[in-house]
Parts: structure tokens; sequence; C-alpha cells
């Protein structure tokens, strides 16, 4: 299936029905009074976040979804019949935002978490709500409040904690891969990898981390070049960046330092947020060199933008697993410090309210 991640979509809720003026018209009574029933209420269009969608090609071809009307009111009290919602399932991670105003409307994080997009308008009320002690005959009543309408980009940005940054056949692929259960493309070509792929680490029988691969970047992503930086809205949600460079490339004269820079640079002009992320480096393919130390030490003194550096093979998976729970433990001290901040945090609001 073709990995859609973004979409532009129009939701129509229903009208509210119309409320009615009628009078009750029976045999040997006279003077009935009114009864006329309200209108029922217009269906109203839901987000509903569902993990077990992957994609948004739902939306890709389908792009208007509309409720029902509310039916308006009968005589003899009866109100019409309220139209039922209608619920989108997209992929968690999600992000609705109406074109219009550029507003987000919804984030969707959590699986089963419903986000109103658009709401069905109010039934009209019928004559009885009109009657009072002068006004025995009331002939008023109201139409129902239309629905409302709203054009909404889609755009998806997958959940994970890691995320794989590099040069096209860095070997990010072939990474994620040996650490994980996830078996993307891997060729001998650039961009084999032409949409973001997830793939769950296991450390241990409960400890475990998402982690995501993206298509590679080349020099002037940003103005288009290869893939572009499309993709790069993925790594927005992850807590740690794996920067892959390739030590010991197949052609002479490509300079891996000059390539990392290169990518870092992108990813400066894309999101100066995400390059201030933590960001780790792997220098991988490391089982190609001859003198390895000598070519680990002359990279390290060109390129030096990193918080950590390994050295890996990801074909043998050479350095994977001490890499694996490397990155465990930096999750699990963020998660610690985290909870302290928010501790602490609720202790400073309450001090403030007593």
């Amino acid at each position: 299936m073709k990995f859609i991640d973004e979409s532009k979509i129009e939701v129509f809720a229903g009208n509210g029905g119309n409320g009615i003026a009628s009078f009750r018209r029976e045999k040997y009574i006279e003077k009935g009074g009114p009864d006329g029933g309200d209108g029922g209420r217009g269906g109203s269009v839901f987000a509903q976040a569902d993990r077990n969608i992957n994609t948004l090609v739902d939306f890709r071809f389908t792009r208007s979804f509309r409720a029902r009307n509310g039916e308006s009111g009968r005589g003899s009290d009866c109100y019409g019949k309220g139209a039922d919602d209608i619920f989108l399932r997209m992929p968690v991670g999600t992000v609705i935002t109406d074109i219009n105003t550029g507003q987000i409307i919804a984030d969707l994080t959590h699986d089963g978490e419903v986000a109103l997009l658009a709401e069905g308008g109010k039934g009209g009320l019928g004559n009885i709500h009109f009657k009072s002690s002068t006004n025995r005959a009331p002939r008023q009543c109201t139409p129902g409040t239309p629905g409302h309408t709203c054009e909404l980009q889609l755009e998806l940005k997958v959940l994970a904690d890691v995320g794989l940054l590099g040069m096209p056949n860095a070997g990010k692929s072939t990474f994620i891969r040996s650490v994980s259960a996830a078996r993307p493309k891997v060729a001998d070509y650039p961009f084999t990898t032409l949409h973001p792929n997830l793939g769950v680490v296991r450390v241990t029988h409960e400890k475990s981390f998402v982690i995501a691969d993206i298509p590679g970047l080349i020099e002037g992503a940003a103005e288009g070049a290869g893939l572009g930086h499309q993709f790069l809205r993925h790594l927005a949600r992850t807590r740690l960046l794996l920067h892959l460079v390739d030590i010991a490339p197949l052609y002479d004269g490509i300079n891996p330092a000059a390539e990392a820079a290169a990518i870092l640079n992108e990813l400066k002009k894309y999101d100066q947020s995400l390059y201030d992320k933590p960001r780790w480096l792997l220098l991988n393919k490391a089982d190609l060199l001859e003198d390895r130390d000598a070519t680990v030490e002359r990279f390290l003194k060109e390129f030096t933008d990193y918080d950590r550096y390994f050295v890996i093979s990801a074909i043998s998976g050479e350095g994977c697993k001490e890499l694996s729970y490397a990155i465990m433990e930096h999750l699990l001290e963020m998660n610690e410090q985290e909870q302290q901040a928010s501790a602490e945090s609720a202790q400073e609001m309450d001090a403030r309210s007593i």
C-alpha cells in the first residue's frame, strides 16, 4: 500500500430539523391547544484515532464527508429524530488543521482519542414552547440551525521514540532491520526507502522503544532536491535522533564529514527545534574499514556536532545491541526527568493555591 501522509478533506455536519406549528385536532375536544414538536439535531462529524490504521489512504479519493440532517418535528407532540454522528477513523499521530483559519483542531496522539470536527445544527422549537396564559394558540416555531462546515488539512506525524537521519544508502534501513522485526526494503541504490518505516526494538521482555526510518536527505533538500524534506515532519515527535553516517563510502572523493554537515544544515533550515533535539552519531559500515581507529579519529576531528557517538556495523549487527541498551537507558532517564519536572510543577501550583 502506498504511504499517504497528508490529505485535504471537507466535512459537513447535518442541519437541525425545523420545529413545527401544529394544533391538537380531535372529535369532541375543542381548542385542543398547540402540539407541534421540536426538530431533531443534525449529525456531527468526529475524528477517532485508531492504532490499526497506518496511513491516510482512506482520505485520498474520498474527500467529502457529510452527516445527515435532523428530521423536522410533527404534530401530536412528536419530536423529530436526531441524525447519527459519523466517525472518521484516522491513524494515531494525525494533526488536523482548519485550512481557512490555520488553527489546529486536534492532534490525535492516543488510540481511541476522539475530536469534534464539525458540530451538527440544533433542532428548531415547535409551538408547544410558545404557549402561555396570554398566548394559548401560538403559531410561532423556529427553524433548525445549520450544521458547521469546514475544510481540513490532515497531516500524519508518526509516533516514535527514536528517529533515523542520514544520507541515502547510509544504512538506515539495514540498521532498523538489524535491531527490530521491521523489514523495510534494502538495495544498493539511493532512495530505496520511499516512505517512513516503524520498528519496535525490544531490549528486554518489558522494555522496548519505537524507531522511525525516513527517506534519506541530500544537500539541497530544503529546495526540493531528492525527495526534499517532506518526511522530516515524522521526526517531530521523536525524543532522540540517530544520525547515521557511511564511514566507508564506496566511491573515492566522498567526504563523510562533509555529507554529515550537509545533513545537519538541511535539518536546521527545516526546523530549529528539530535541530536542537538530542542527536547521537552512528558511524556505520565499520566492518569495511581497514584502519578503523584512524578513520574514526580523522572523522571526529572534522565533524564535532553530536552528543554521543557509536561505531557500528548494521549488516553484521556489531555494536547494535550495545547501542539499543544505551538508547533504552537514555529514554528511561528522560522519562524520570519529565516525571520529576511534572511533580515539581504540580507542587508549585499547589503552593500558589494555598
